[in-house]
């Protein structure tokens, strides 16, 4: 009788030759699983030569084999296993036969960490730090090139190329993201993009269960959360969930036909994302969004196939338990069948009640953002589980207002008009403000370079009843282009590879601008994380007028007064107008530099200001 036995990797692939060999399987995914899950039901997908072909079995107290799925290639095989709740951790062996042909698999049901199920997510009282792993630090020059890529590096292509960041970069320089105040790391996706061009930004996933090796390894991305977490920071992993990249190792050996959208072929979406809620919406319109292809190097997945749909949702899982994760980010959202995300969302958040998912839907229209989170009735009667979205339209409407003149139409009155949005959203702080990110134009530059608003924008981030997400290169003044130019956005972090002659991590030949604002943030965020009305409190705001706008956040402990000021000459502020929530005889002092004022009659607000004040 021949027998084979195959060892699975960390990352759930077999390490075995591909399809070359007679007998022999190259991924079973997941890899592993582990006891105590809530949901008792496990799919594994086989991937081997002719391996639907075999007959499989298994002997393990608490593990049953409840049948197998199959589809119209015969190189896959799935199996469908139950795990009772007694099912303790352990090794076992799966075995396929075929006639005298036998292959055993190695498997493992691995023991979770104590409170898994019970981990904290992220929330109002964090700041979260996006980066882009390939342009942070590269803290490894040995993975820069590897054989197999054919994505090469070359750092002079800031639009398409690699440059080299990974995650011991980021694992080096995470004492600085600490002292910054930053309490979550959001890194765009860490898993194999093995593309033929723009790899780097990771979006276009060749391999769900491994990271990609220019990063790093699986083990190295655990130890990356486990470092993080000792230095009080929680990571998020960005996940893509719409599609995969056209480099993903099913496209040369595809399950089915309908593992992707329209039987595999490419239709592009136009993109029209109002479909989804529009009840006027054609079926049509309707089916090209949530079924269109994203772009013709990223092939769309059918989550209407329920093979795909589980396959996605373990894979989330998987990546949760065995990094250690504090949250996920979701990437093109909306994009996903709806269907599919209320299950998605609805099994994440059963396993793990406590974490945070939050999604990308990039609009403006805070009706669009509304419809995918927990708690809010849809007239269609849909029903989500996310927890949070990414707050677009405030983004939007912070960058648009600072920079536009003051009157009754404009500037500070659509910031302030913006908020009665609010009861839109059954939890307003769960929602992610962010002042950028790796898709949008730098702050500094929207704002034509004017520290002053710089100031007002970053502030009005950290202090709003949200939960606020920077992006690294914000606390230097790195500026970009305002049109779309991906390459502008994403430029290397400075002092992140070796001869680079400015350094940020220690402010060696930044300008006093820069190090005035990489201060400013510092200050801000570190101050941040002791603010519980900051975190948790109410919001007071009252109507923008001749160019100032004011608002308050307190609880029954603190509060704090917040004072823009537009205006190029210092004003004279008559604070009777705010008598409902202040004190008499009121005093502030300015958390940025200590400075006391008095609040009565008036308040001498500096000009081009913005003024966070303790009122006392």
């Amino acid at each position: 009788m021949a027998k084979m036995v195959l060892i699975p990797m960390l990352a759930g692939l077999i390490t075995t030759p591909a399809l070359a060999q007679p007998n022999s399987l190259d991924h079973v995914e997941p890899g592993f699983w582990w006891a105590g899950m809530k949901n008792p039901q496990l799919q594994l997908m086989l991937h081997g030569p002719q391996i639907a072909g075999y007959t499989p079995s298994i002997n393990y107290p608490g593990v049953k084999l409840d049948g197998t799925s199959k589809v119209s290639n015969p190189n896959y095989l799935f199996l469908n296993l139950q795990i009772s709740p007694v099912a303790r951790a352990g090794k076992f062996n799966i075995i396929l036969r075929q006639g005298n042909k036998e292959i055993v698999i190695p498997y493992e049901l691995k023991a979770r960490e104590k409170n898994s199920a019970q981990r904290p997510g992220f929330g109002p009282a964090d700041v979260i730090l996006n980066i882009m792993p390939d342009r942070f630090a590269n803290g490894d020059t040995g993975n820069d090139s590897l054989p197999g890529f054919t994505d090469k590096l070359d750092r002079a292509d800031a639009s398409a190329s690699r440059h080299g960041g990974d995650l011991k970069g980021i694992r080096d320089h995470l004492d600085y993201i600490a002292s910054m105040g930053y309490t979550m790391l959001w890194p765009t996706p860490v898993v194999e993009n093995n593309q033929q061009s723009y790899s780097y930004h990771g979006y276009a996933t060749s391999d769900y269960y491994k990271v990609d090796a220019r990063l790093g390894n699986n083990e190295e991305y655990r130890q990356l959360v486990a470092e993080a977490k000792k230095q009080g920071i929680g990571v998020i992993q960005d996940i893509v969930l719409n599609h995969i990249g056209d480099g993903h190792w099913w496209m040369k050996d595809l399950p089915s036909k309908d593992w992707l959208s329209h039987d595999s072929e490419f239709v592009p979406t136009y993109h029209a994302r109002t479909t989804v809620s529009d009840p006027y919406a054609s079926a049509i319109d309707k089916k090209n969004y949530t079924q269109g292809w994203f772009e013709v190097h990223m092939p769309d997945m059918n989550q209407n196939n329920p093979l795909v749909a589980n396959y996605q949702i373990q894979n989330t899982i998987w990546w949760i338990e065995y990094a250690g994760l504090a949250g996920i980010r979701a990437d093109t959202y909306g994009y996903s069948d709806p269907a599919f995300l209320t299950q998605w969302s609805r099994r994440i958040m059963q396993e793990y009640p406590h974490l945070t998912l939050v999604g990308e839907e990039w609009s403006d229209n805070p009706n669009l953002v509304a419809h995918w989170l927990r708690g809010h009735k849809n007239a269609n009667g849909y029903v989500s589980h996310m927890p949070s979205m990414m707050d677009y339209p405030l983004h939007d409407t912070l960058r648009k207002a600072l920079v536009a003149p003051e009157n009754l139409h404009s500037g500070f009155a659509t910031l302030y008009e913006s908020l009665v949005n609010d009861q839109l959203y059954p939890q307003p702080s769960a929602m992610v403000l962010f002042e950028g990110n790796h898709d949008v134009s730098r702050l500094y530059s929207a704002l034509d370079e004017d520290l002053d608003l710089f100031r007002m924008a970053v502030t009005y981030v950290a202090t709003m009843p949200r939960t606020p997400q920077f992006y690294y290169g914000t606390e230097i003044l790195m500026t970009s282009t305002k049109h779309r130019d991906d390459g502008a956005f994403r430029k290397d972090f400075p002092g992140g590879w070796a001869g680079d002659t400015v350094n940020a991590f220690t402010g060696a030949g930044l300008n006093p601008r820069q190090l005035e604002a990489q201060a400013f943030i510092k200050k801000l965020l570190n101050w941040r994380k002791t603010q519980t009305a900051i975190h948790s409190g109410k919001l007071m705001h009252f109507a923008p007028q001749n160019g100032i706008y004011v608002y308050f956040r307190y609880d029954q402990q603190h509060k704090f007064m917040v004072v823009m000021n537009k205006n190029t000459v210092a004003t004279e502020l008559k604070t009777q107008r705010f008598d409902e929530i202040l004190p008499t005889r009121a005093t502030g002092k300015d958390v940025f530099t200590g400075q006391d004022f008095a609040l009565a009659p008036t308040l001498n607000v500096p000009a081009r200001s913005v003024l966070l004040l303790e009122i006392h």
